[in-house]
């Protein structure tokens, strides 16, 4: 009973650490293999993208390296659609942006959702805009567990754990929290609150002190984001794009575009993270 129960399961994590690995070296191969046949571009500004699930920060770090290969460039675009994800992952990509915002400037862009650890990655680009529908804020931080001591009993089935140390069974998903644990978890989040804030404060210009206005894990809609000084103004992509044009004193913008193909590559490995990995984050920006 209880290997059918869990045969799915077994079954799901067998195939992603047996086939993912080489399904990802085939993709990496092929876009090396495909890029190196493209024409030489000089382009002055680029285009990255952070969107679905923040799981790691491997493919915006991977993004901002290509950007290397062009001296030219004078400006990149960012493009969020995301509502957040892990906390490591979201620091190291604000990190990553805010380096490459010290080299030239760097306008974020919403239309979709830039929530929590999206925006903690975007915070520190030279400006950030949204159009009037996009939905922005949710700076907080969860953390996920799970109690499934009912649902063992009912299948019969009694977990043997021995372990070391009064803190290690604290993601233990065969029973409650005990109130040390819980009143531990609540001290460690309550610690990465803190560091979010003051970064969103400092990044922003914002005073500390108000972040009970424009944090506490709300989600404000464009216009009381700008209100709020989460983002600097309520536009269109054409008219970020304009601003962003202002700020690298480009005149007439010439793209990096990306062949068709490795555009398809980026996409199919970016989703295909987002929908694995997306449910199982522990401690998260969400």
């Amino acid at each position: 009973m209880i290997k059918k129960f869990f045969a799915p399961f077994i079954a799901i994590l067998e195939c992603i650490t047996k086939y993912f690995k080489a399904f990802v070296f085939l993709l990496i191969v092929a876009v090396l293999i495909f890029s190196t046949r493209e024409p030489k571009q000089h382009p002055n500004l680029a285009r990255i993208h952070l969107k679905g699930a923040i799981v790691d920060s491997a493919m915006l770090r991977t993004q901002i390296e290509d950007l290397r290969n062009y001296p030219s460039l004078q400006g990149v675009l960012l493009v969020i659609d995301s509502p957040g994800g892990a906390v490591g992952a979201s620091v190291e990509m604000a990190d990553l942006i805010k380096e490459l915002a010290s080299t030239m400037p760097v306008v974020v862009h919403t239309e979709g959702i830039m929530a929590s650890g999206s925006y903690y990655a975007g915070v520190y680009a030279s400006k950030i805009y949204a159009n009037r529908g996009a939905l922005i804020g949710s700076i907080g931080v969860l953390f996920n567990g799970a109690n499934l001591q009912e649902l063992f009993k009912k299948i019969g089935y009694e977990p043997q754990i021995i372990a070391a140390g009064e803190y290690k069974e604290i993601d233990a998903y065969y029973r409650d929290w005990t109130q040390k644990e819980r009143a531990y978890i609540q001290n460690l989040i309550q610690e990465e609150y803190q560091t979010f804030i003051t970064d969103v404060a400092k990044a922003r210009n914002l005073e500390l002190k108000d972040s009970s206005k424009f944090a506490e894990g709300r989600v404000f809609n464009a216009a009381k984001a700008k209100e709020l000084g989460l983002i600097d103004d309520v536009i269109s992509r054409n008219q970020a794009i304009d601003k962003l044009k202002e700020l690298a004193q480009v005149e007439e913008a010439l793209w990096l575009e990306k062949s068709s193909w490795q555009g398809y590559l980026d996409s199919l490995v970016e989703s295909t993270l987002s929908r694995m990995l997306g449910s199982m984050l522990g401690v998260g920006l969400q």
